[in-house]
């Protein structure tokens, strides 16, 4: 029997885009909290396609809807144009949108109709120990994460690593955000050698065998993704002129460690950085939910 686990995100009552890595329960969540909200899924390479070469079928499926309707979007980032009509529709027939996205990279280029204040942003992390409840172990956590599609999973090492490959294939190679998936790939397994380090660009680029300038644009796709995200280093008043380097964290640990190729039980040496990164991960979902302990 399929188990789900009870969110602790409030629905929103006005239009609103909901964030986050994939297999993190955005679709799951908004098809439970909106059942009678229509459900259009830009995943559907059908459906995408009708949209790309006539964005006008996707304006009338709206305007057959009635006044103040629900609509969920989901990646809505592979079409980002729609969003223009989304906009008409906010104001013409008052309908109200589910804008769910795994990656925020294509919405932040320019001429990209981000609704002007009509929609809330929210973001979905890994589940937390409050919504696992009675399931949630730390050692399972530090080991392969919390995903809900790990935590669901009759072997999560596996369902791990198929997602390591499909975001390596689907994520970056089918929206054509890097030239060198080789490089890319090389650089993956190097950057999670960082997690909860300070980021030294140089030595990534030296052990991933790419330039320098192109590990940063990686580490900006890693985050547009919303695989992992970056904290700033602390810069005290009276050491302004010592250079800083912020720290690398990814979103979910069971992610991290299959890029890297290890599933097994954590070594004692990375035990640390992986709690570190746990309860960094913590503190944002909670942030996010406005509930932090």
């Amino acid at each position: 029997m399929y188990k789900s686990y009870k969110r602790l995100l409030a629905p929103p009552k006005q239009s609103f885009f909901l964030f986050g890595l994939r297999g993190v329960g955005k679709s799951t969540w908004a098809a439970a909290c909106f059942p009678e909200a229509t459900h259009i899924d830009l995943l559907d390479q059908t459906l995408h396609h009708t949209y790309l070469t006539s964005p006008d079928r996707f304006a009338d499926r709206l305007r057959a809807l009635k006044n103040g309707a629900w609509v969920i979007v989901d990646e809505i980032q592979r079409l980002p144009g729609l969003l223009n009509e989304v906009h008409r529709f906010i104001e013409e027939k008052r309908l109200r949108f589910i804008l769910l996205g795994s990656s925020a990279r294509k919405l932040r280029s320019a001429g990209v109709n981000l609704l002007g204040g009509r929609a809330l942003r929210k973001m979905m992390y890994p589940l937390v120990p409050e919504e696992l409840g009675n399931d949630f172990s730390l050692e399972t956590a530090l080991q392969s994460g919390t995903l809900p599609i790990t935590q669901v999973s009759e072997s999560p090492k596996e369902t791990l690593l198929a997602y390591a490959q499909m975001y390596l294939r689907e994520e970056i190679q089918a929206e054509a955000q890097v030239r060198n998936l080789a490089g890319f790939a090389r650089f993956l397994p190097v950057a999670a050698l960082f997690q909860g380090q300070a980021l030294n660009v140089a030595g990534l680029a030296r052990d991933a065998e790419v330039q320098r300038t192109t590990v940063n644009g990686y580490l900006e796709i890693l985050e547009d993704t919303l695989v992992a995200y970056r904290i700033p280093g602390y810069e005290a008043r009276l050491r302004v002129k010592e250079r800083t380097h912020p720290k690398l964290y990814w979103n979910d640990l069971g992610v991290l460690r299959a890029v890297k190729g290890q599933l097994d039980k954590p070594t004692h040496e990375e035990q640390g950085p992986l709690f570190e990164g746990w309860v960094a991960n913590y503190l944002r979902a909670h942030q996010e939910l406005g509930t932090i302990p």
